[in-house]
């Protein structure tokens, strides 16, 4: 099998392709960012290439290779994406395009697995959210993965690709320093409180989120690339307070632990990133996508090393 794995060097990217890796049955990796490949990623079976898939040179490349998976991860996160729109489509939503174009080329149908984003749902209300749920983008990078999700779809229809989107909720604990984000308090939290170190927290105990470690992605990633589905489809996760979070953290480090952080609510932050109501994923459980299963696995998945 021939794999390709897109923005192979970030958060999720260098974990999925240390497991490919990790896999000798999974066959020979390609991996593609603009950086080097993950110090931990090596061996015979890992070519690299470096650079973006909004250079034609480098999509010339991919195009030597038929792919039997490709795990399309690369994108400008939301913020940078907000302050620079053009940069934004460029990657987010040009590349992604013509990568299933020169895919859908190859004939051979691949297996394309596409990591979006609950950012396509935009403001949420108090009603659970799903895959079902009507996609009401309120930033360009949740609507430029509500249009790749839409194009592969259609290619999926056409019989070129078969594609699964996987909206991915908040990822941790993305490594430090945490920058660029609205949801780093996530991430920030948990370091903070596991190594002893006094936190900030820019929103209130009450505030609710959704928490899925690394960990769990990858797991459900790698099973997106098997089963036999397509479409659309909202990742479980535990949706959790930040007192829940605490409470956790206090359990495995210690009771003193709690007493570490302190609250000084952002309304903007609290407004968009502390206010997730109950997730609807019957389906997605049925097929076997899960979450970390309790608070206390999810802290000792997401800070594993």
């Amino acid at each position: 099998m021939r794999i390709l794995v897109t923005g192979a060097a970030g958060f999720i990217g260098s974990a999925l392709l240390c497991r490919l890796l990790s896999d000798v049955g999974s066959g020979d990796v390609t991996g593609l960012d603009l950086g080097d490949a993950p110090p931990a990623a090596s061996g015979r079976r890992l070519s690299w290439i470096r650079g973006g898939l909004d250079d034609r040179a480098v999509l010339e490349q991919l195009g030597a290779t038929p792919f039997d998976l490709v795990f399309h991860l690369a994108s400008v996160p939301g913020g940078r994406a907000e302050a620079e729109p053009a940069l934004g489509r460029r990657v987010n939503l040009d590349a992604s395009l013509d990568l299933f174009q020169l895919l859908a080329q190859s004939r051979n149908r691949p297996r394309v697995v596409y990591a979006s984003s609950v950012a396509v749902c935009g403001t949420l209300s108090e009603a659970p959210v799903g895959a079902r749920t009507e996609a009401r983008p309120a930033i360009t990078y949740g609507a430029h993965k509500r249009m790749v999700e839409i194009a592969l779809a259609d290619h999926t229809r056409r019989g070129d690709l078969s594609g699964i989107a996987l909206r991915l909720p908040g990822i941790v604990a993305r490594p430090r320093p945490v920058s660029g984000f609205g949801s780093a308090f996530m991430s920030e939290l948990l370091h903070a409180l596991a190594s002893g170190e006094r936190y900030v927290c820019p929103v209130s105990p009450a505030a609710t989120a959704w928490w899925l470690s690394a960990q769990a992605v990858v797991d459900n990633l790698m099973l997106a690339g098997q089963i036999d589905c397509c479409g659309t489809l909202q990742l479980p996760a535990l949706r959790l307070s930040i007192a829940e979070v605490v409470a956790g953290l206090a359990r495995l480090y210690g009771a003193e632990r709690s007493a570490l952080v302190t609250f000084d609510p952002d309304k903007g932050i609290e407004a968009v990133f502390g206010r997730y109501p109950m997730l609807d994923v019957r389906a997605e459980l049925a097929l076997g996508f899960s979450h970390d299963g309790s608070v206390v696995e999810l802290i000792k998945n997401a800070l594993r090393t």
